[in-house]
């Protein structure tokens, strides 16, 4: 199985203390005071501004990240406090979509990209979901664009993170080659394979 290996720095241009993982880590300052840069030297990363994998949240893939805002898109210059590691997938991606929370209301099946709900399964809205195989990245607006979220197998009941408002449009994008784009739980990403996740 592929591990993936990242190195998160105390300030820009990686430089000052170091820490390296290949697995998640909730709380980023039991070994850093902050992190103002990072290294993805192989597989997939989400990384997080707040601790517990929390708030506002990217896709790094493999290189360099000399300051925060490049990887994030934020004016915060400490912003990363937790990580989780993508594991590689092999075999089938499949996911349920309910328009309700508590999977009330339609239910649609995935099994693969999907750059607009609203357009392709006419859903007005998309508040739980059950992620039955594969990895997802959800996005919050359509043709992969906005903030993303990462799914991983189970259930989904509402959207986690920093209460961002909800939004009509849900979309799936499969990540791959560099094509990783946004979310915020109302937009559904797209699978990772393990092909995908070693070309990086």
């Amino acid at each position: 199985m592929t591990m993936g290996r990242i190195i998160f720095y105390e300030d820009r241009n990686f430089q000052g203390r170091s820490y390296e993982t290949s697995s998640d880590c909730p709380e980023l300052t039991s070994y850093l005071s902050r992190c103002n840069s990072c290294r993805v030297e192989s597989g997939l990363f989400m990384v997080y501004e707040k601790p517990n994998f929390m708030g506002h949240q990217m896709l790094a893939r493999r290189g360099e990240y000399p300051d925060n805002q490049r990887l994030m898109g934020m004016s915060m210059s400490d912003c990363i406090r937790s990580c989780r590691m993508i594991p590689s997938h092999r075999g089938p991606f499949r996911t349920r979509l309910y328009e309700r929370e508590n999977f009330g209301g339609q239910m649609h099946e995935l099994m693969d990209d999907c750059d607009n709900m609203m357009d392709r399964f006419h859903m007005s809205d998309c508040q739980s979901c059950n992620v039955m195989d594969g990895h997802w990245l959800m996005f919050e607006q359509p043709s992969y664009r906005g903030r993303m979220l990462y799914l991983r197998p189970g259930r989904v009941q509402e959207p986690p993170g920093d209460g961002a408002e909800q939004h009509d449009e849900v979309q799936l994008h499969q990540a791959h080659h560099g094509r990783l784009l946004a979310q915020t739980l109302n937009a559904l990403s797209g699978k990772i394979k393990q092909d995908q996740i070693q070309s990086l």
